[in-house]
């Protein structure tokens, strides 16, 4: 079983880039036989033509926007065959956002540039359970993902300690030892949420995998699934 991936490449280029890299990985094969040349490049017009279907006419993707495109295959030496694993096929499609309306987005962020720099941050919490002693660890979110973990002493009715907490987005940070002052009418997540919403100004500004690895430290503590890292992807 072998993968064919075109990695990131603009959708008006992505038939040559998939003959190509197909001739790249079986080159052995066509150096041994040239009627491999013809089997490689009737398989790569297969795998192109379904790719036309999916991207161009259903999926309408314009030349300029990047796709990427990961399928499996088997080679059969005997026959001198190649036979795409359909069931692997996997398809990413990224719109290209127009020139001038990112340099838009550009120039009105910029207008704003010294409020959104340090502006608070929307995070939600959800509790995830409770430690041994007593700690409450809770999934700390943004937009929906889940971005980091925090771990909470309760002292009263009015105060609970932040012990550590990290966050991944929007930039890799982690909290220690603050104190959350829980005002009347609000719960805990109110006073942690607050707490997380300054994390430009409070927190200490460290790398992604500090951050992630702390994160799963806390996560750890009630048995939860760790957070994966996110692989940095490369153009190719």
């Amino acid at each position: 079983m072998a993968l064919l991936s075109s990695g990131l490449v603009i959708a008006g280029a992505y038939a040559d880039k998939i003959r190509r890299t197909l001739f790249a990985q079986l080159r052995d094969y066509v150096k041994k036989d040239k009627e491999w040349a013809q089997k490689i490049a009737f398989a790569t017009a297969q795998l192109n033509r379904l790719l036309y279907a999916v991207l161009v006419e259903q999926l309408k993707v314009d030349k300029g926007d990047v796709v990427r495109i990961r399928v499996e295959y088997d080679v059969d030496e005997t026959g001198k065959n190649i036979i795409w694993k359909w069931d692997t096929l996997v398809i990413e499609a990224f719109k290209r956002v127009p020139k001038e309306h990112v340099e838009a987005v550009i120039k009105q962020a910029l207008s704003k540039v010294a409020e959104l720099t340090i502006a608070a941050v929307a995070y939600n919490v959800t509790q995830l359970g409770e430690t041994a002693d007593g700690d409450v660890v809770f999934t700390v979110k943004l937009n929906d993902r889940e971005v980091g973990a925090a771990i909470v002493t309760p002292v009263n009715d009015t105060l609970a300690i932040l012990k550590r907490g990290a966050v991944l987005e929007p930039t890799p940070a982690i909290f220690e030892r603050v104190k959350l002052e829980i005002q009347p009418g609000k719960s805990i997540e109110d006073s942690l949420r607050a707490a997380l919403s300054t994390v430009m100004q409070t927190a200490k500004h460290v790398s992604y995998e500090e951050a992630l690895k702390l994160a799963n430290v806390i996560r750890e503590r009630v048995a939860v699934t760790p957070m994966a890292k996110i692989e940095e992807v490369e153009e190719e």
